[in-house]
């Protein structure tokens, strides 16, 4: 049975070439995809996804593959950024293509709910169409507007808005029949003999208008300057922010926790492992080598046991904090603690302790 599963077909030959690199530089080490996990600090699961192609390596993993088989860094670098390119391709056809089929989905259930055409603009009996315009081929034609004379004329003793004159023959003081443009002007004389002081009333309810509308323009006037300050008293009313309040810097992207927040979670699920761990700290027990692995990044740190036995724990503190991890699965040689929070790299401490012969050893 061949150890490799075949590559995808749909593969593109860049990344084919890559993938098929990887694994020549695997069969070559002798090693298994389980103890290129361990020597790498890459999850065995992600290196199957790797070496078959569903994934492409980051540039961590196949720098730290490098220096696990002895193979020159560069070259194998330079091969990757041939497949990187090549993935951000394929990545870019596909969004092109799924946004093609939805697009094309979208307008045949448009096409669906709109239905067969209408006839149009077209009469059944066959007679000249109309518009907004008018007959077709005809200019249309505005109605004779009356002058205010007509107007006058009409409504008797009222004026264009219907507004009944006091007196007969005496326009009134607002509308086309004003004795001036502004409607304001002197009322006429008064008419001698009987009858003559109904010009007075007149003047005094346009006065009485003149004095109401005035004053509600002053009322008006003095509420906007009431809300224009108000409005100002409540921005200066309004604190300044304090100087001393700053945001916490945006975590990468893939990193979903920082310090307190990683506690008891696992690196790899959290975006922390990869490029982003360091070893902080190692020791070795036994046979079985100890390490703290650092993420500054995340602000937390977890213990790593390698080429252990089943039953050999392993332990991470930092203060108060403490998690642990043992080899469970026989053939397995390599456990991970879940993260501690740490605000530098020499405050955690990993811990081995063998299961064969109870012998415990710490990094410094």
């Amino acid at each position: 049975m061949p150890r490799w599963k075949a590559l995808p077909d749909e593969l593109d030959p860049q990344i084919r070439e890559f993938t098929s690199q990887l694994r020549r530089l695997v069969d070559r080490s002798g090693l298994s995809v389980a103890s290129v996990a361990d020597r790498t600090g890459y999850s065995k699961t992600s290196w199957e996804r790797y070496l078959n192609g569903r994934l492409l390596a980051p540039k961590g993993a196949i720098v730290a593959l490098a220096e696990v088989t002895g193979t020159n860094p560069v070259h194998l670098t330079t091969m990757w950024e041939l497949a990187e390119r090549a993935w951000s391709r394929s990545e870019m056809r596909h969004d092109m293509t799924m946004e093609a089929i939805r697009i094309s989905q979208a307008r045949a259930a448009l096409s669906e709910l709109a239905g067969p055409p209408s006839g149009g603009g077209r009469s059944s009996g066959g007679g000249a169409r109309t518009g907004v315009a008018g007959p077709a081929g005809v200019s249309p034609s505005v109605p004779p507007q009356p002058t205010a004379t007509d107007v006058r004329d009409a409504s008797g003793s009222g004026n264009s808005w219907g507004v009944v004159n006091p007196e007969a023959g005496y326009p009134g003081a607002y509308g086309p029949g004003a004795p001036a443009a502004g409607g304001y002007g002197p009322p006429p004389a008064e008419p001698s003999g009987r009858g003559g002081g109904s010009g007075r009333p007149a003047g005094r309810r346009r006065t009485a208008t003149f004095l109401v509308g005035a004053l509600g323009a002053l009322v008006v006037v003095a509420a906007g300057l009431y809300v224009t300050q108000t409005q100002g008293d409540k921005k200066e009313a309004t604190p300044s922010p304090s100087p001393t309040v700053t945001k916490e810097a945006p975590l990468p992207p893939g990193v979903k926790c920082s310090g307190k927040s990683c506690a008891g979670k696992d690196a790899e699920v959290m975006g922390c492992s990869g490029d982003l761990v360091t070893t902080a700290g190692t020791a070795v027990v036994g046979a079985t080598t100890v390490e703290v692995r650092y993420s500054e990044v995340c602000a937390a740190a977890w213990g790593r046991i390698t080429q252990a036995t089943q039953g050999d724990t392993v332990e991470i503190t930092s203060g108060t904090s403490q998690q642990t991890d043992s080899v469970d699965a026989p053939g397995d040689t390599v456990a991970y603690t879940m993260m501690v929070p740490v605000t530098s790299a020499t405050e955690a401490k990993a811990c081995a302790v063998l299961a064969a012969t109870g012998e415990k050893g710490c990094t410094d």
